[in-house]
């Protein structure tokens, strides 16, 4: 009778849909690779080494801003995110309003 009563519940349990979600460690460690596999920064930048990457707040649209730092230049980059279709892990595009000069 218990098992019954087990199954019954289980069976009345609403069934949600699977979500994939990094931790704040791993998204930051995705962003970061975005920023540094990105043509468009490595240009912007003027291929100059780089001395710092860091998160520096939000645009008011959503997108997460960083600075790139060299000896000679700061540079703002932004990533905009974007939900996955289904179940899988947020991806960025990146905007790099301004090169360095």
């Amino acid at each position: 009778m218990k098992k019954i009563a087990i199954a019954a519940i289980l069976l009345a349990v609403p069934v949600l849909p699977a979500s994939a979600a990094l931790s704040g460690f791993y998204d930051s460690g995705e962003q970061i690779s975005t920023i540094l596999s990105s043509e468009a920064v490595a240009n912007a930048l003027r291929q100059a080494p780089i001395g710092s990457v860091s998160n520096t707040g939000t645009r008011e649209d959503g997108a997460n801003e960083w600075e790139v730092r060299t000896q000679e230049c700061d540079l703002k980059v932004y990533l905009v995110p974007h939900a996955p279709a289904g179940v899988g892990k947020v991806t960025y595009t990146i905007d790099v309003p301004k090169a360095c000069e």
